[in-house]
């Protein structure tokens, strides 16, 4: 079935959301902090729980944040160019729209945790800012693929599906300058271009879901196996978020590995379409899908800032011991709370400084690709 330009892609809309959602749920449900003498230090169960790192091969979605990001920048400037807007412009007004919210954000931080610690002779307020603002990692990557866009449209005009096939190359070739030939710092360029990588493959959206159903398990259990032998190889985490006693993370900086994780969540949210799209489409669903959407960006950027208040709140008036320790029965029971609380702080923060973004996303609603042929 045709779609009309103007109808969002709900279930574009629904990962994209999502994806920002389960970083926020993580990061509230599973991260332990142990207070030393220079300040907070992070973990979480992974360091704990033996084979508790499968479960980042589905839950660690910046890949498909990336890939999902792409298709939604190159639709966004489709629809910029027909209008008349010089790629220039479109570029700065997206860069304009992310740019803000979190470099106001990080202003802040540094700023109240500069007043905090100077007042009240603290040490350790440079570790909690740190860990406060860690997540807009993300943000500067974001904002680079959104600085780079005209090269990566000139990429994809001129070569097409090879360039996925260099940048997969260079990033495997990082790796071996990193780990054979112990150039540690040669890591980092893959912190551009595997996002890269996955922002690129974005452009292919459409005809990925133009492919037949045997495509889509074929992505899924490629980048499975893929997944399985790097890390069953022993060169590689099974995680891919950073455990503290590993050699090395699959995220900072990002590894190959991450390429056949792409993989993977694409086969698999491929996989889920069929399933999925006719529920977004129900009059209940589709409200759901609309307010997740609304609060997505703002929950993201202020999730931990709702954290720390609830941390604060919880050492003031209950007592709480703020080192969590090792993971036990009590501290399983307490994940509900652990992420009902921040939930309850950062809604005021959002209403109190986040309600621009709340009422104008930053980025346009996507368009509905073309329908499945018939396989």
């Amino acid at each position: 079935m045709t779609t009309s330009p103007a109808h969002r892609n709900a279930y574009v809309d629904l990962l994209r959301a999502v994806s920002l959602i389960v970083v926020v749920l993580w990061h509230w449900a599973f991260t332990i902090l142990s207070w030393r003498a220079d300040g907070p230090h992070a973990t979480s169960p992974l360091g704990f729980m033996k084979g508790f790192w499968l479960l980042t091969w589905l839950f660690q979605v910046m890949p498909l944040f990336f890939y999902i990001g792409g298709y939604v920048h190159l639709k966004s400037w489709e629809r910029a160019r027909e209008r008349g807007v010089g790629l220039g412009s479109f570029v700065v007004k997206r860069l304009r729209q992310l740019a803000v919210p979190g470099s106001l954000l990080l202003v802040t931080w540094i700023a109240v945790g500069t007043i905090v610690g100077s007042y009240f002779d603290l040490t350790g307020t440079g570790r909690l800012v740190k860990l406060i603002v860690s997540p807009l990692w993300f943000l500067g990557v974001y904002l680079a693929l959104i600085a780079i866009l005209p090269a990566a449209l000139w990429l994809h005009r001129r070569l097409g599906v090879l360039a996925l096939v260099w940048l997969a190359g260079l990033a495997m070739c990082v790796d071996v300058a990193r780990f054979h030939f112990h150039l540690e710092s040669a890591g980092w360029v893959n912190m551009l271009l595997i996002w890269a990588l996955a922002h690129q493959a974005g452009f292919f959206y459409d005809k990925v879901v133009a492919m037949p159903r045997q495509t889509d398990w074929s992505l899924l259990w490629g980048g499975l196996f893929g997944l399985a032998g790097l890390v069953g190889s022993g060169l590689y985490p099974g995680s891919m978020v950073g455990v503290p006693g590993e050699r090395f993370s699959n995220m900072a900086p990002p590894t190959f590995v991450m390429v056949a994780l792409l993989i993977f969540q694409i086969g698999v949210v491929e996989v889920l379409r069929p399933t999925l799209t006719p529920r977004l489409e129900r009059p209940r669903w589709e409200t759901v899908n609309e307010t997740i959407n609304r609060f997505a960006l703002p929950l993201f950027l202020f999730h931990t800032t709702g954290m720390a208040i609830a941390r604060f709140i919880m050492w003031q008036f209950f007592g709480d011991d703020l080192d969590d320790g090792r993971p036990d029965w009590r501290w399983w029971l307490a994940r509900p709370l652990a992420v009902l609380l921040p939930l309850l702080c950062t809604l005021p923060v959002i209403y109190l400084f986040g309600r621009r973004w709340v009422r104008r996303p930053a980025v346009e609603p996507a368009i509905e690709p073309a329908a499945r042929p018939t396989d």
